[in-house]
This record gives structure tokens, C-alpha cells and sequence, in this order.
């Protein structure tokens, strides 16, 4: 079920470095000099076991400048990462997008298909190169 007013405060990995845990915390919205601030409710800390966490947080598009710009990756009019619809490949080759830098904000469910279907693609590029 879906758990609202609740704050990550850390991970918590197991000893090969995968995560095993999730410590959160409740939150109250409370203003703070007229504006909405966030305020952690005492004793509410709890430790979730975990073997997967998927971050859902909203989404701007892909940051501009830095590793986009000097591949030199094509963006589409929206904004976002042009990838060719069959490859999923940029403009740049062996470059591949998938989810929302791809197909702008949406579900964590199409990043998670995307990001998977993105994998094999790269994989199938991969093994032409070899």
C-alpha cells in the first residue's frame, strides 16, 4: 500500500553493497516563516527491508549542459533525449535513453520497461562490436 507523509533518511546496505533496508521517518508540513516546510514527527523512525528502491520524484527533464552537451546528444522539441524508435540509440553512437529523459515525465513503471528494454539494446550493439 501507498504510505504518504513518510521521508527516506537512509539506506542501509548489506555487506556486498546491495541494499538491504530502508530507514524512514513520518513528516508533518508545518509553516515556517510563511512558507510549507517539513517537520520529522518524533519516534516515528522505522526500518523497512528492502531488496529494490525506486525513487519517484518529479521530473524537469534531463538536466542541460554537462554530459548531454559534450557527447553532443540531440534533444527533441520537448526537451527531452531523441533516441531512434527501433534502436533506442541517440544520435550518438553507442549513447542509449530510456524513461523519463526519454519520453519526458511519466510512471516508474515505463522507466523500469524502458530501462530494461534500453539494456537490451545496448547488449544487442554490444555484441556487433565484438
Amino acid at each position: 500500500p501507498r504510505d504518504y507523509c513518510v521521508t527516506a533518511k537512509r539506506f542501509i546496505g548489506d555487506a556486498a553493497g546491495r541494499v538491504a533496508a530502508l530507514e524512514t521517518v513520518r513528516i508533518e508540513w508545518v509553516r515556517d516563516n510563511g512558507r510549507f516546510a517539513t517537520k520529522e514527527v518524533a519516534g516515528s523512525e522505522t526500518t523497512i527491508p528492502a531488496t529494490l528502491v525506486l525513487l519517484a520524484m518529479g521530473f524537469l527533464g534531463p538536466e542541460k549542459g554537462g554530459m548531454l552537451d559534450q557527447l553532443g546528444v540531440t534533444l527533441d522539441a520537448r526537451g527531452n533525449v531523441a533516441t531512434d524508435p527501433v534502436t533506442g540509440m541517440t544520435n550518438v553512437p553507442g549513447v542509449f535513453a530510456a524513461g523519463d529523459m526519454r519520453r519526458g515525465q511519466s510512471l516508474v513503471v515505463w522507466a523500469i520497461a524502458e530501462g530494461r528494454d534500453a539494456a537490451r539494446r545496448a547488449d544487442r550493439y554490444l555484441r556487433t562490436k565484438a
